[in-house]
């Protein structure tokens, strides 16, 4: 039988936070998780969006609380760990869910690439700021949001220029955001494996969703993307979100496992465990991105 949302079992005193959870697949994330009986942290960069979502969701009897986060921003990134770790002893569920999807070319606060600093770079510094507050609680999951986009990582990373400074194409590049996902998700279970961690490290993509995340497809794409391929491929947010949940919370799930949708080339459908591409599991290129990724945000993980 097909799992589904009714499947996710009791989240009781449990802590999930959801970062990009005002919007699309983070929104859904956060309204099951909170009608399951979580408190669910909305980790986000719009502040009145934000509110909104948490209404939204309190409306249908779930709890929420609100935290400012900016991904391209790493002084918001560890303001808001600092926040975090304030509020809260333990973290059940960390799902890095928010991103950015093929803008034209720009830079973090910081100067990294936008789709790179946002997606990765802000993600691996949020997640190493408060990992001590995850590593030792019993059942707890860190799921990192990829996307099929990987596949189109062409040539693997570019650590001669992973800023784009040499050129840029906005695919190729938001691309290697999500390859870089999976390369952290996969470099990050190892570690918390062989540190002896409670937690566990997880993957997911929400195969073809209709969000907003589309509204910086180049024109070209969009009447085709809106008429064609919405309409035939794409599935609504609520489906989108399945993988992710089902990472966060099947019993059954393991570390390292990568979830997406079950139908016709992993574009919608039921979530199930996946494969990701040989350059996502390639551990060389794992421990040079970390090394990298250390460096760029001076985040230095307890494991």
């Amino acid at each position: 039988m097909a799992w589904s949302a009714a499947d996710v079992p009791d989240q009781s005193g449990r802590v999930a936070v959801v970062t990009g959870a005002n919007s699309g697949l983070g929104l859904e994330t956060a309204k099951v998780l909170a009608a399951r009986g979580a408190t669910v942290v909305l980790a986000c960069r719009d502040p009145k969006r934000a509110e909104t979502a948490a209404k939204e969701i309190a409306a249908q009897g779930g709890s929420t609380e609100l935290l400012a986060l900016d991904l391209a921003s790493l002084e918001s990134v560890r303001a808001a760990a600092a926040e975090l770790r304030d509020r809260h002893e333990r973290i059940d569920l960390l799902i890095n869910n928010a991103g950015v999807m093929v803008p034209p070319y720009g830079r973090t606060a910081d100067g990294f690439e936008l789709q790179l600093g946002t997606n990765h770079l802000g993600h691996f510094a949020f997640t190493g700021l408060v990992l001590d507050r995850i590593r030792e609680v019993p059942g707890a999951r860190i799921v990192v949001l990829a996307s099929l986009a990987h596949q189109m990582a062409r040539g693997g990373m570019n650590f001669e220029d992973l800023h784009s400074e040499r050129g840029y194409n906005r695919i190729t590049a938001y691309g290697r955001s999500k390859l870089a996902n999976l390369l952290f998700a996969y470099e990050l279970q190892r570690r918390l494996e062989a540190s002896g961690a409670a937690a566990v490290a997880l993957a997911a993509h929400p195969g073809y969703s209709s969000t907003e995340l589309t509204r910086h497809l180049p024109r070209v794409l969009q009447p085709a993307n809106r008429l064609l391929v919405e309409p035939f491929f794409a599935q609504p947010a609520v489906m989108g979100a399945l993988p992710t949940l089902r990472a966060a919370t099947d019993p059954q799930a393991r570390g390292a496992q990568y979830y997406g949708p079950s139908g016709f080339r992993e574009m919608r459908g039921a979530p199930e465990p996946t494969r990701s591409t040989r350059a996502s599991h390639d551990a060389a290129a794992q421990r040079r991105l970390w090394a990298a990724s250390e460096e760029l945000t001076g985040v230095s993980y307890p494991v």
